[in-house]
């Protein structure tokens, strides 16, 4: 049932934003440049990866992620837009809307076993990490909830999760860790 209704749900957000995505996109262009896209390695299903697709929200070149960080990209991510093309992700079935966030595939070795068990459901665009704290949270308490998440799982949930999105989105709050133009890097269990 949760792939069908991502399925069905994706496409209709897909269809029902398409001209705010159109318009999104061609702002973006001007604020960026090509390429538009921001793609990455992540951890999916199982730990297989796939190819995540967000809007670009950092400077092409050297430097820090604080320096690279345009005002645009800081927009993009305050308002969670950077995101929005990830519905292509869980069209193809590499995501879910609702599910852990996928991780880097570098993270993979670092984590412990019980760690490693977000990935025994599919990753999400949101999940009950982001709508509890989102960057704002250590990497031990991010992992607890996604694991809280798995075993818990369901319909209902996932319907609470969307709606506690938006309500997450619309505070703008810990977009980012503190002291941190982004997140910083998941180094292991030390």
């Amino acid at each position: 049932m949760k792939r069908t209704f991502d399925i069905f749900a994706s496409i209709a957000l897909l269809l029902a934003l398409s001209l705010p995505l159109l318009l999104l996109t061609s702002l973006h262009a001007l604020q960026l440049g090509r390429p538009l896209f921001f793609r990455q390695t992540r951890a999916g299903l199982g730990g297989e990866p796939f190819q995540i697709i967000k809007f670009r929200t950092m400077r092409e070149g050297a430097g820090s992620d604080a320096e690279r960080l345009s005002k645009w990209g800081q927009f993009l991510r305050s308002t969670s837009l950077d995101e929005l093309p990830e519905l292509w992700n869980v069209l193809k079935g590499e995501m879910s809307l609702v599910g852990p966030r996928p991780l880097p595939t570098a993270y993979l070795p670092r984590y412990s076993a019980e760690q490693a068990r977000r990935h025994d459901v599919r990753p999400g665009i949101t999940g009950w990490a982001q709508v509890n704290g989102r960057n704002g949270l250590s990497w031990q308490r991010q992992f607890e909830l996604d694991l809280w998440y798995v075993d818990q799982h369901s319909f209902l949930l996932d319907l609470k999760i969307l709606g506690l999105t938006i309500y997450t989105v619309l505070r703008r709050e810990n977009i980012s860790e503190a002291g941190q133009a982004t997140r910083s890097e998941f180094l292991g269990n030390k």
